[in-house]
């Protein structure tokens, strides 16, 4: 599957729409989370770039682990399954505010669209080292877009 080009204006554009179509009391069609905790949750992609300081860099080992199962699925074309397993930093368990968190995603995607594909070609990420553009851009736009559509937009 070919995913939307997040780096795009108008991708940006139509992804913070749906963002801001969500309210306060927006369920979700599968899964246990709240929207906030989700808002929250697709934070955490961007604070492994954006505020790496918050979670800890994995070791080795547990770097070659992540590489060897988890990153065809994360930057892979297969869309993510319904109630899927997520990494431990990416399970938010506590309330969360959702004007605070809807405004910090919105902030991540725009930043990220300002700053474009040569300040991620060959980057290296948290825990799968150096990604493509293509690959940065399919595990951003496919792990927004998963939750989106959680939530009904």
């Amino acid at each position: 599957m070919e995913y939307k080009n997040i780096f795009d204006a108008q991708v940006t554009k139509e992804v913070i729409g749906r963002i801001n179509s969500l309210m306060p009391e927006t369920k979700g069609q599968w899964g246990t989370m709240t929207v906030a905790q989700m808002l929250a949750h697709c934070c955490v992609t961007y604070e492994f770039i954006y505020e790496p300081e918050k979670h800890p860099k994995p070791n080795f080992l547990m770097r070659f682990i992540i590489k060897l199962l988890a990153k065809s699925q994360v930057v892979g074309p297969k869309p993510y399954p319904k109630n899927g397993q997520t990494a431990p930093a990416f399970v938010i368990k506590e309330d969360k505010d959702f004007s605070t968190e809807k405004a910090r995603l919105i902030g991540f995607v725009q930043k990220t669209q300002q700053l474009g594909t040569s300040h991620f070609d060959g980057k290296e990420s948290h825990a799968m080292g150096n990604l493509s553009i293509k690959e940065w851009n399919t595990m951003f736009y496919k792990h927004i877009d998963h939750h989106l559509r959680q939530f009904g937009v």
